[in-house]
């Protein structure tokens, strides 16, 4: 049986608003993944620079240091075994359930 030129137009009709529907649905996708990815993005940089400002903070004397030779501290503290002892001792008292709220 032939379909005719109506049946047709509508059937093209159809699997146009089809396919505009799941392109729709896959942009919605993309804005939802790009959304979460830009979220968490910002959170960590948010996590670097608020911990960044505390280390500035609590050791004034880091300031001048060009990055380099901040990085080459920090990896001789991580290299210190009371440095190490601290570090454990606070993540565990934060797996333990002793993590103080943390603001913002």
């Amino acid at each position: 049986m032939k379909k005719t030129r109506d049946e047709l137009q509508n059937e093209l009709a159809e699997a146009q608003r089809q396919y505009d529907q799941e392109q729709h649905r896959q942009q919605r996708l993309q804005n939802r993944k790009e959304y979460f990815e830009t979220t968490t993005r910002r959170q960590r940089n948010h996590r670097l620079i608020t911990r960044g400002a505390a280390m500035e903070s609590v050791f004034p004397e880091v300031k001048p240091l060009t990055e380099r030779e901040f990085y080459e501290l920090a990896e001789q503290m991580a290299d210190a075994p009371v440095i190490l002892d601290l570090v454990h001792s606070a993540v565990f008292r934060h797996e333990a359930g002793g993590k103080e709220s943390e603001a913002g």
